[in-house]
């Protein structure tokens, strides 16, 4: 691969095998990573943010619904007026964005400069995430796409197991503010790699808003970004809450939820990077079959939870299964809008971080009309909902076009 021409080959070595992913898409996950650590550190640090800045609890949670509702409104706005952008130039601009809106967060000395920080920096969240994987796919050879989106979005799982524990201690240690600075050191990190190693492609004329807001309307994009709101609403109306669970129900010391946690981490690290494999063999089979197994742990949960090994050996599968499911929603959202994918594409993180809102208040409204224990029980029907989604999805598009031209068509996705 050239990181300064405008071809990129397919990397296949000399014996005919595929081989290793390109150092350019580490550069990507560098960006994630720290995009990871920007969105979900701030929990762990809400009471020192609330001492220091004179604040309420509530009012330093509302740090985090404010950079959820900047990912969800920021992402398709920014994609509206930078779509002309080649996007090299875009991921550039939008790591300069997260950038400045983490050294802001840094010097922000009142609670109102800070909230503003990080919406500004969760405009670039979505954005940057369904760009970067747009040009993750174009990097390695076809039938790798879903695996090089995988690598990508190991970003954001790898932050969890790592990024937010160590920036949390160390925000702990130094105060809240280091945490920020050692996301921003990560940014720069990321952008002198990207500037260095990310090629450039050609992509011919970029397509125009119409071309774009039509694909993103289209019946079936709108069923897979419900369905993919649907899988992350699963996630979230567990996760949320699955310290007291953890707690009251499994009878785990508090301390010991940390490590649950981290093993929880791996869970959807090893989904996600085998949901890119399993996406690039067989696309709707392994979505279809992935929610379908997301469903039962969930409802399984319900039971485990009673029992504290059971519960672990659940939480881990089911860490497995949530996030095995989002390399194939990305490539199916792809496949869909092939000549104009990037308004979809940013859009589906749009979705999904309503679908983790959602699935937080549903959650709470389980947990407040039926029990703490019946969680998992609600999010295992949205999880059931979400499959038959993906069913009735794929029965609409054989009844349009047959199941031949279906086959045809999703072996010629990875060409």
């Amino acid at each position: 691969m050239s990181t300064t021409g405008h071809t990129v080959q397919p990397q296949v070595s000399p014996s005919g095998k595929r081989g290793a992913f390109p150092l350019s898409l580490l550069c990507l996950t560098i960006g994630a990573f720290a995009i990871g650590m920007t969105e979900f550190i701030i929990m762990g640090l809400l009471p020192n943010v609330a001492t220091d800045l004179n604040v309420s609890i509530p009012q330093a949670g509302q740090l985090i619904t404010g950079y959820a509702l900047g990912v969800a409104v920021g992402a398709p706005i920014l994609t509206v007026f930078t779509h002309k952008i080649p996007q090299k130039k875009l991921l550039v601009l939008l790591m300069c964005i997260f950038i400045i809106g983490n050294a802001l967060s840094v010097i922000a000395p009142t609670y109102g400069l800070l909230i503003s920080a990080r919406i500004l920096t969760a405009f670039a969240h979505g954005t940057f995430l369904g760009v970067g994987s747009i040009m993750a796919t174009r990097l390695v050879a076809p039938e790798r796409r879903a695996g090089a989106v995988s690598v990508v979005l190991a970003g954001l799982t790898i932050a969890n197991i790592i990024g937010v524990p160590f920036g949390t201690f160390i925000g702990q240690q130094l105060g809240w503010r280091s945490s920020f600075g050692a996301i921003t050191i990560l940014g720069i990190i990321s952008l002198i790699g990207i500037i260095r190693f990310i090629p450039v492609l050609p992509h011919g004329a970029p397509a125009n808003l119409g071309q774009q807001f039509r694909n993103l309307v289209r019946p079936q994009v709108l069923l897979v970004l419900l369905v993919g709101a649907m899988g992350c609403g699963s996630l979230f109306a567990v996760f949320t809450y699955i310290t007291p669970m953890l707690v009251d129900i499994s009878g785990f010391a508090e301390q010991n939820v940390t490590w649950i946690l981290v093993l929880f981490g791996f869970g959807v690290t090893l989904g996600n990077m085998v949901g890119g494999r399993l996406a690039d063999w067989k696309l709707m089979p392994s979505l279809i079959v992935n929610f379908g197994i997301l469903a039962v742990l969930l409802a399984a949960l319900t039971i485990t939870l009673d029992n504290p090994y059971l519960a672990v050996i659940t939480i881990f599968f089911w860490g497995v299964a949530a996030f095995g499911i989002m390399p194939g929603l990305q490539i199916r959202i792809m496949n869909m809008t092939r000549e104009a994918p990037l308004l979809a594409t940013t859009s589906s993180h749009s979705a999904f971080n309503l679908g983790n809102a959602g699935g937080a208040y549903l959650g709470g409204y389980a947990i407040t009309h039926t029990g703490l224990i019946s969680v998992p029980l609600y999010a295992a029907v949205i999880a059931g909902l979400g499959l038959l989604g993906l069913l009735f999805s794929l029965f609409m598009e054989r009844k349009h076009h047959g199941p031949e031209i279906v086959e045809v068509a999703e072996a010629a996705s990875a060409s």
